[in-house]
């Protein structure tokens, strides 16, 4: 062990202990009650139909995480990073290699896909991204919701519920529900900041700002912001490759409002984000590549393409609520748009190149080629009643009922022909059809597909008595594509003594297959053999899919149960703690590649539609998981100074329980899902996480201390265990933040200090066996090391 690793081994271990001690120790010196200035709060929405309560009186887990410290003060800069250090359920790594995975950062609850957690904005469901994550990606074959397209300055709140809810709110709400809550208060706020890695790139540019106004008897808030990230580059010396963040420049502007409209009120939503980002491919070798890959007349010396995206998001949400009688009733209309266009620059068609040098030139083809891309959009209509009835059952019962329409269309658009051809025919030295690092769509896989479902549910929650709560709700869903479906969902909390609450829950939930997993086609050139062969990423429904005797996608079914208790003593301590178990049936997987080497019958087939070889998104995997969740806060002070402190932990473990392949692919059961695709099902996060936080304040100075736990993960190989390749080990790593926020004025405040101050970097690997190339993957806390910040705050 170097004295470095000791140093950083024996600073953790006192600091742990320290805070633990200093926490335990100023418990009985609280004697007043201050207003939390940390990452937890105690304040409720989602999960429930009625007013708001604690989250240590709720029938369900749920953290309630408020933003303003973060827009104000924060490390990190965008809201998946954001959210990656304070909540230990919640898990987004930035990828590196793994094409269009690099320009959306994936996030998930509980170790789950990043499409099995419903989001909400302002209560109200959000669209996913047009992007399926397919190559190098922890969550391929999923969707999910691009949380960076909302500006941290603009949200007020993410209330996390902890449960199963599909009952509730609907498809995806397997592991739980986010739902970011938008600000609209009267006032004004600035933030500008800056942040760079400590090797030096990765410069981070910040400009936000917020303004609420009181209008007409409501109020309107709009906020601004530019963000310019630069690219980091960990690759060694003499690997060619750009390893690293990738390149996002994202203006954005969000509105949100609530204004007084005859007997009742309207409210409404707006948001807009232009992104271009750009991410670099695996790199090209020089004349060793020529003529399949390169060509000795554009790069003697080899190159790195470079995967451009020009992503386009629209939100918005229109509403009127009113009350008649005791009822409450809503209305509201929800549209979401999501385009992602790729543009590929510094490459070439080899195809292109080899033909024109076949015809005496000089070897040269195009160097940027537009790629195609897709896009997705949902429309959403809902209406919602709900009513207090005081006494009815117990001490009373809150009734809520409603409906739902949603339309969703998934477009696949194809790129210039020069993006995807293959020039020079089918030679055993002939150049790789498409651009390097990123072929294009072609017109086969153009797509234009469109469902829509309809939804009712009824909602009771009773309070049975002053200690005895129960909730209940079924929902009864029907989708164009794949039919119909009821879940429900029954809870209750009882309250042991009166600090002591225990609570549970059971459910029942689905997740319909996106129109992206259901319609996505993509078409690449591979060599197999040395002759250039088809290689189609299909859907079922598509010509490929049919010829292999493939079935339409159907809904995943889970199963969901939570058993926990809480502890609130006094004002000023919390402490949460859940048990939870999940069991999704028929989970949609990417397949493996299934061809002439593993199955000669099926490729028969797919020859005779000039495919060589094919990959299917197919209902074939149960999972369990299972695991622990652990909150506590604590507000007071120490040697009298205001103190805050908290302390979050997650552990979860995920299982494949069974492979049932389609009828088509029985007996093919490890090519559908290696080794290496299972091990990205179950560890492609850290099976524990916990993150120990404290926040000082001295006067004008505010010092906040972060330490964050990352569990172990264990991940495939290129070769895989039967050849001999043992699998990737990354051990438990810790990671700290430090800031320290100086107010040097009423209004103003100015932020600095650093992230992952140790400079911590996940467990080294064989990187000719890492899914990305590189001696290790994006895991845990990402592969850039320690990074520095600072954030100037001022509010008028």
């Amino acid at each position: 062990m170097t004295r470095h690793s000791m140093l950083h081994k024996a600073v953790l271990s006192a600091l742990y202990g320290a805070g633990a001690l200093s926490t335990l120790a100023a418990l009985p010196a609280i004697a007043q009650t201050q207003t939390a200035s940390g990452d937890m709060t105690v304040v409720n929405v989602v999960g429930s139909r009625r007013a708001t309560s604690s989250t240590t009186d709720t029938v369900a887990p749920i953290d309630v995480i408020p933003l303003s410290k973060a827009s104000e003060q924060g490390a990190q800069f965008d809201l998946a990073q954001t959210l990656t250090y304070i909540s230990p359920s919640f898990n987004s790594t930035r990828q590196t290699g793994a094409d269009g995975a690099d320009l959306v950062d994936s996030a998930a609850l509980r170790g789950l896909s990043s499409d099995q957690t419903l989001v909400l904005v302002n209560g109200k469901r959000r669209h996913t991204t047009a992007l399926v994550n397919i190559f190098g990606a922890r969550n391929r074959g999923s969707t999910g919701t691009d949380m960076n397209a909302i500006p941290v300055m603009a949200i007020k709140d993410v209330q996390v519920l902890r449960d199963g809810a599909a009952a509730q709110y609907g498809s995806d709400a397997i592991a739980g529900v986010m739902d970011i809550g938008l600000k609209k208060n009267v006032g004004c706020e600035s933030a500008v900041g800056f942040g760079q890695y400590g090797a030096g790139d990765g410069k981070n540019w910040l400009a936000s700002a917020y303004c609420g106004f009181a209008v007409a008897g409501g109020t309107v808030g709009i906020t601004g912001e530019y963000l310019d990230r630069g690219r980091s580059n960990r690759a060694e010396e003499g690997n060619p490759r750009t390893i690293g963040d990738s390149k996002t420049e994202n203006q954005t502007v969000y509105l949100n409002g609530e204004l007084p409209a005859g007997p009742g009120r309207v409210y409404f939503t707006g948001g807009v984000q232009q992104r271009d980002a750009s991410s670099g491919a695996w790199a090209r070798d020089g004349v060793d590549d020529v003529p399949t890959r390169n060509s000795a007349a554009m790069y003697p010396n080899g190159f790195v393409p470079f995967i451009n995206g020009d992503l386009d998001d629209r939100y918005a949400i229109v509403g009127f609520k009113q009350k008649f009688g005791d009822w409450n009733a809503d209305l509201s209309q929800t549209y979401g748009y999501n385009r992602l266009m790729y543009n590929i620059s510094n490459t070439l068609n080899a195809s292109i190149a080899n033909l024109d040098r076949l015809n005496g030139g000089k070897g040269v083809s195009k160097s940027e080629f537009d790629a195609g891309g897709f896009s997705f959009q949902q429309s959403t209509t809902n209406f919602d009643m709900n009513r207090y009835f005081q006494g009815l059952v117990g001490d009373g019962v809150n009734v809520a009922f409603g409906a739902e329409y949603r339309a969703e269309k998934y477009k696949i658009f194809a790129g210039e022909p020069g993006s995807y051809i293959d020039a020079d025919g089918a030679a055993e030295d002939s150049g790789r059809a498409g651009s390097q690092g990123f072929p294009g769509f072609r017109p086969s896989d153009e797509t234009s597909a469109k469902r829509h479902s309809s939804a009712a549910y009824l909602d009771l929650e009773f309070d049975l008595s002053k200690d005895a709560k129960l909730q209940g709700a079924l929902r009864w869903e029907k989708f164009s594509d794949f039919g119909s479906t009821v879940t429900g969902k029954i809870a209750g909390s009882y309250r042991l003594a009166d600090p002591v609450l225990l609570r549970g829950s059971a459910s029942t939930g689905f997740r319909a297959p996106s129109l992206q997993q259901a319609y996505f086609s993509s078409t690449y050139t591979d060599f197999v053999g040395g002759v250039p062969t088809d290689i189609s990423i299909t859907p079922a429904v598509g010509a490929v899919g049919k010829i292999a005797g493939l079935d339409p996608l159907k809904e995943e079914k889970s199963r969901s149960f939570t058993l926990g208790a809480t502890w609130t003593p006094n004002d000023t301590l919390s402490v949460t703690a859940d048990l939870y178990r999940i069991n999704i049936k028929d989970r949609i997987v990417l397949s493996g590649l299934f061809s002439e080497d593993n199955y000669p019958a099926l490729a028969a087939k797919l020859a005779t539609l000039g495919v060589g070889g094919a990959q299917f998104f197919v209902n074939s995997v149960d999972t369990k998981t299972q695991g622990l969740d652990l909150t506590a806060s604590h507000k007071g002070s120490l040697f009298g100074n205001k103190l805050t402190s908290f302390l979050a932990m997650n552990f979860s473990k995920t299982e494949v329980t069974d492979i049932h392949a389609p009828a088509a692919l029985n007996g093919f059961e490890d090519v559908l899902l290696s080794e290496r695709e299972r091990l990205y099902l179950e560890q492609g996060g850290p099976r524990r996480k916990a993150t120990l936080g404290f926040d000082y304040v001295t006067g004008a100075l505010e010092t906040s201390f972060k330490v964050i736990h990352f569990g172990p993960q264990t991940l495939g190989t290129w070769s895989g265990t039967a050849a001999g390749v043992p699998n990737q080990k990354y051990e438990a790593k810790t990671s700290a933040d430090l800031g320290f926020t100086y107010s040097f004025l009423k209004n103003a405040k100015f932020s600095f200090g650093a992230a992952n101050i140790f400079d911590v970097h996940p467990s080294k690997q064989n990187p000719d066996e890492t899914d990305n190339g590189f001696k290790y993957e994006s895991v845990q806390f990402g592969l850039n090391g320690v990074s520095y910040f600072a954030r100037l705050h001022v509010k008028f």
